[in-house]
């Protein structure tokens, strides 16, 4: 679908939950550039050549390192393009696509029974094939161009200078045009959902909501109503003022409800989906929710609010005493 002059929208499947990622093609005359690019499988591969119908892909910008939004351009580099991507993006989809398991490190197996999940679920991803890049991202070749906060460059006829988000990704990359009323948001800017803000066992004390909620507010003085955002899932939206407004409010509420939740009884993490998430988990969503959970005890915990205690190799969470009332 062609959403502005020279700019088309297409939306590639996945096979998860969420079922599909937007891509957008910025014609020049001299080619065009895709923004993100769709996971590495024959499916998606497929959907994307309908949708290029013959033409030349000169540029990939992957707006982060996560597999739906870059896993086809090391495809598409092998095919005469070059990939524009943060320094971060570009390291982190190297050295994860060589980082091949069969099964869950030890570290990961403790990191999931440390924050609390089921032991009948916990045995059987413990024998489990894990997600490994390699599956469904392309290798990488040597060789990229490196973006960074505050350039500008040039695609579809527009000037566009980028600008960084963190928290669900680090270094993603958010593309503002200066021309005319377009943002290409990726997963920092979504309309009607929630990017996942994980910790993992790779970096067991991060504060993912703390990088999400000041990304978000460093937005706000840069968004307008007359801003039509392109996000990387679901529907290109406005009222960016409005949606960075709930962003922030969203993770602030689910922290209000965290404390609420703690100051009843010690918790583990995923003893504290309930309040959360206000729904059921089920499998297919579980280790999402079980990393976004951590993360906001996490953040309870480096502002002084929360603490921790490993209980027969759980952390069992409570409110310190000690914090100021909020």
């Amino acid at each position: 679908m062609t959403v502005a002059p020279g700019v088309e929208w297409l939306r590639l499947p996945l096979p998860m939950t969420l079922g599909h990622v937007n891509v957008y093609l910025l014609a020049d005359e001299d080619g065009l550039t895709l923004v993100d690019t769709g996971i590495d499988t024959e499916t998606c591969r497929a959907a994307l050549e309908r949708g290029l119908a013959g033409r030349r892909v000169r540029r990939v910008i992957a707006t982060h390192y996560h597999p739906d939004h870059i896993g086809l351009a090391g495809w598409l580099q092998a095919r005469g393009a070059e990939l524009w991507t943060t320094q971060v993006s570009w390291l982190f989809t190297r050295m994860l696509v060589l980082d091949e398991q069969p099964l869950p490190l030890p570290e990961t197996v403790a990191f999931w029974r440390a924050a609390g999940m089921e032991p009948g679920l916990l045995a059987r991803r413990a024998q489990e094939r894990p997600f490994n890049f390699a599956d469904s991202v392309h290798p990488l070749p040597l060789g990229y161009r490196r973006i960074r906060e505050g350039d500008t460059l040039t695609a579809g006829g527009r000037r566009w200078t980028v600008r960084i988000g963190e928290g669900h990704a680090p270094d993603h990359a958010t593309l503002w045009s200066l021309d005319d009323d377009l943002v290409l948001g990726g997963d920092q800017l979504l309309p009607s959902i929630s990017a996942n803000l994980g910790v993992h066992a790779t970096q067991p004390l991060a504060d993912p909501v703390r990088d999400w909620l000041e990304s978000c507010r460093r937005f706000q003085p840069l968004a307008e109503e007359r801003h039509l955002v392109l996000p990387g899932h679901k529907l290109p939206f406005t009222g960016l003022p409005l949606r960075l407004r709930q962003m922030i409010d969203n993770h602030e509420s689910a922290l209000n409800r965290l404390r609420a939740l703690l100051a009843e009884g010690p918790r583990s993490a995923a003893a504290c989906f309930p309040a959360l998430f206000k729904r059921p988990i089920g499998e297919a969503v579980y280790g999402l929710a079980l990393v976004e959970a951590v993360a906001h005890l996490n953040h309870l915990l480096l502002r002084g609010e929360a603490r921790r205690e490993m209980v027969d190799g759980i952390w069992i969470w409570t409110l310190d005493s000690r914090a100021r009332p909020r």
